[in-house]
């Protein structure tokens, strides 16, 4: 019975350990996917580096079958012992700095040493046997005895961590709010996790405790779930540092992160490792239900997360925001995309072919230009070679007309305004190609056809105001990712923040949003006339040259910009010069969508994409102009 428990425990130890592994390793890039430009970010993902390190040794150490191999793993495993507390000191002195108190040289010192420290054991233990002596056994758990130096790893550890601690408290007393002070805490007590998963505890204690199996081994149970809640603890505290997204959106991120990474994937390894070990049992070695239950758990697992999880954000992430967050669900399931619309449109065209038994038809849409061709069905083309559609819309005398009185006749089409009630105007234009000379439906015929008109003519609305909600939307996004970033910072003690202007440009991110922004308004607009890009110390000195004129000197900037990706030489429409054409005859001439795509002979899809990385050029080119001003006004102030 006792042997049957050891095993238990032993199996049950091992999953444990692989879990944490994985558990680590996916906290890591988690890290260092979503906030790898914060400083507390990148210091925790080196410590969780370190625990990966340890707890994969562990699980090799207990798959190994000579004694050569287990004190190799043994040895690996030092890699992340010896350095784990430099990253304490090292993630310490982040939240130290990130609250508000930077270092003035003595914290950094601290630090540099503490690696040194770890460097100078990992040689001692990795290559020697001065910290980790020789393999040892003590009722089959295999351990490396302390070496000489041992000691003095202790004591270096215990007063680096002590440090460390010093300075997790001190980050504690200057954070400023509630629910600062309570992820803090969460913080100090999420960082045992790592230690205790990390610190070679048998090399202090091994034969005494290796000496009650089944109190050893039910203790590591203990401290392996422990450390695992606790990773995760400080994992989720780190996780709102540096970011300026809402805090539903982070909890609702790393919740799923966890879901679908370590949980599944230690469930699977667990279920795996279980029905390995049933089979073996049952004299079914290398079973072929293994690999069978492993994807079918995969699979089950996939499945019951995409259902409850929804759920579960909804009623613990979201709180008093959750009706507006459903709002904001809906629209983005609903929302009619430009796809959605011309998929719709060229139904209503076929179906109004068959009413009317005509083989062509298009929707034209009123634009900031005039009417443009929004989707065509049918042989024939209504513009044939032209580059226009016809340039009225409707006459006043024809507005109260019904459906005959308002069909009008250009070229070989009949055309039929698309008109909204209220507010009374012509959104688009319905064209079939004509069967007669006059138009000549018959009752049944327009029946038909005024429901098939209004419900593209809902359908336009319908993209219209969702037009003026994206216009509302891009006018407020900067500024709510202003006060997100300023209420992340002000959180953990950086109140000085919020008297900070908040129009200056700080990431190349950033830049590049803008210019696209200034480049759609290059000749003019608001977009132009407000861009935090006016801020810029190389417009600044650029509108000294143009009559203190500040937005001529912005789109002088943009102009230079954009012939910094000009290849050499004469002007070609090769692929050499796509990039440059595109960003040319688009914004500086001013041309359409349409145009530019036909010159450049290429789909409208092609040119979005080309158009995308040809402003990421340009925004690249600013920051570096951006730079160089800098550069030149730093030097000037140091010869004066």
């Amino acid at each position: 019975m006792t042997e049957t428990i050891l095993a238990t425990l032993l199996v049950i130890n091992q999953i444990l350990n692989a879990g944490n592994a994985i558990t680590a390793f996916s906290l890591v890039l988690y890290t260092l996917t979503f906030n790898v430009r914060e400083r507390v970010a990148r210091s925790l993902a080196l410590l969780l580096s370190c625990v990966t390190l340890v707890y994969f040794g562990d699980v090799l150490t207990s798959l190994a079958q000579v004694d050569r191999e287990i004190e190799l793993w043994l040895r690996v495993q030092w890699v992340g012992i010896a350095f784990v507390p430099a990253t304490y000191i090292h993630l310490s002195d982040a939240l130290l700095e990130a609250t508000g108190r930077p270092s003035r040289g003595r914290r950094i010192v601290i630090v540099f040493l503490s690696y040194l420290g770890g460097a100078a054991t990992l040689a001692a233990a990795g290559l020697g046997k001065l910290v980790a002596g020789d393999l040892a056994f003590s009722d089959s758990v295999a351990y490396l005895r302390p070496g000489v130096l041992f000691p003095l790893f202790l004591l270096f550890s215990l007063v680096i961590l002590g440090f460390a601690a010093v300075n997790l408290w001190r980050s504690y007393q200057r954070c400023l709010t509630r629910s600062s002070k309570r992820r803090m805490r969460y913080l100090m007590v999420g960082s045992i996790g790592p230690l205790l998963g990390s610190f070679p505890f048998l090399m202090i204690g091994g034969p005494g405790l290796a000496a009650q199996p089944l109190f050893f081994w039910g203790l590591l149970i203990v401290i392996n779930i422990s450390a695992a809640i606790q990773m995760v603890m400080i994992a989720y505290t780190v996780a709102y540092f540096g970011v300026s997204y809402p805090d539903r959106v982070v909890k609702s991120r790393l919740f799923q992160w966890i879901l679908r990474g370590p949980v599944v994937a230690s469930t699977v390894l667990a279920v795996t490792v279980i029905v390995s070990r049933i089979s073996a049992y049952f004299g079914l070695e290398n079973s072929r239900a293994v690999p069978f239950t492993m994807v079918a758990v995969l699979l089950l697992l996939q499945y019951i997360i995409t259902l409850v999880r929804p759920s579960i954000e909804r009623w613990f992430f979201y709180g008093e925001d959750r009706g507006d967050v459903a709002r904001l669900q809906l629209l983005e399931e609903r929302l009619l995309t430009t796809g959605d619309l011309k998929q719709f449109l060229e139904s209503v065209l076929n179906a109004a072919c068959d009413v009317t038994g005509v083989g062509s038809a298009f929707v034209a849409v009123v634009g900031p230009e005039g009417l443009e061709l929004e989707v065509a069905v049918g042989p024939h083309d209504p513009l044939r070679g032209t580059e226009d559609l016809p340039p009225f819309l409707v006459t006043d005398e024809k507005t109260g007309f019904e459906l005959l009185g308002s069909v009008f006749t250009w070229d070989v089409y009949w055309l039929i305004p698309l008109r909204l009630t209220d507010p009374r105007e012509v959104v688009g234009l319905l064209g079939l190609f004509a069967r007669a000379e006059e138009p000549d439906f018959n009752p049944e015929e327009e029946a038909r056809l005024k429901v098939l008109v209004e419900r593209a003519t809902v359908a336009l609305a319908d993209r219209i105001l969702q037009r003026e909600v994206f216009s509302v939307v891009d006018r407020l996004v900067p500024e709510v990712e202003d006060i997100q970033r300023l209420r992340a910072a002000a959180l953990y003690g950086k109140a000085g923040s919020l008297t900070v202007s908040v129009n200056g440009v700080h990431t190349e991110e950033e830049i590049t949003d803008l210019v696209k922004e200034a480049l759609g308004h290059y000749w003019g607009g608001p977009r132009l006339t407000r861009s935090p890009l006016l801020e810029l110390r190389v417009v600044r000195r650029a509108a000294q040259e143009l009559d203190g004129n500040p937005v001529n000197a912005l789109r002088a900037i943009l102009r230079q910009a954009i012939e910094r990706v000009r290849p050499e030489g004469d002007r070609r429409f090769t692929a050499e010069w796509m990039l440059y054409n595109i960003l040319e005859m688009k914004f500086l001439q001013g041309r359409k969508v349409r145009d530019v795509a036909m010159r450049l002979a290429m789909s409208e899809a092609d040119l979005y994409r080309k158009q995308r990385v040809a402003i990421e050029e340009v925004a690249r080119a600013v920051a570096e102009m951006e730079r160089e001003v800098v550069a030149s006004e730093t030097a000037e102030e140091s010869l004066s």
